[in-house]
């Protein structure tokens, strides 16, 4: 198996976990913030959005693919405002994004060479090492490990919701 085919799988497993997390989710559910300035599930959801196009198709293709529109409302090391504070795009929308990153992403990741994932992945400067990786292998990588990261915190915000725990 070639390293983008691997570097797909992982992607897809993980979003498969997510998606199992998110599907009995409604209504206010998707605004649920555990205490002030904590992420609830919705700001998660385009945070990964926004983080996938970033750390693939910017920094790795070196073209974006979402709208500063959509990007701003999920900035990053930021409170996250409570929906009433803050005029976030509707649930359906954002899980638009998320699929539709997420889709492209996976079909870009398994047509890259094994040659363009040891190329160089800089961070937001264009110039400086990223601190967690140093090539475009690692860009990619790290998508997955932080996509498990926050699908941690959305697993934690069900169980505080009453919700089952799932496996």
């Amino acid at each position: 198996m070639r390293t983008g085919e691997l570097l797909a799988e992982q992607l897809a497993g993980t979003r498969d976990w997510t998606l199992k997390l998110l599907a009995d989710l409604d209504g206010d559910d998707w605004y649920f913030q555990p205490a002030p300035g904590l992420a609830h599930p919705l700001w998660l959801c385009g945070h990964l959005a926004g983080s996938q196009h970033t750390l693939v198709h910017v920094r790795c293709l070196g073209r974006g693919i979402l709208g500063d529109d959509f990007l701003r409302h999920f900035p990053i090391g930021q409170e996250v405002r409570p929906a009433g504070e803050h005029d976030y795009p509707g649930v359906a929308e954002v899980r638009r994004a998320m699929d539709d990153v997420h889709a492209a992403t996976v079909t870009a990741v398994r047509g890259m060479s094994d040659a363009l994932l040891a190329e160089p992945a800089y961070a937001a400067d264009g110039k400086s090492p990223h601190p967690h990786y140093r090539d475009k292998a690692g860009a990619i990588a790290h998508c997955s490990r932080h996509e498990a990261f926050h699908a941690g915190q959305i697993a934690t915000i069900r169980r505080l919701l009453g919700k089952r725990f799932l496996r």
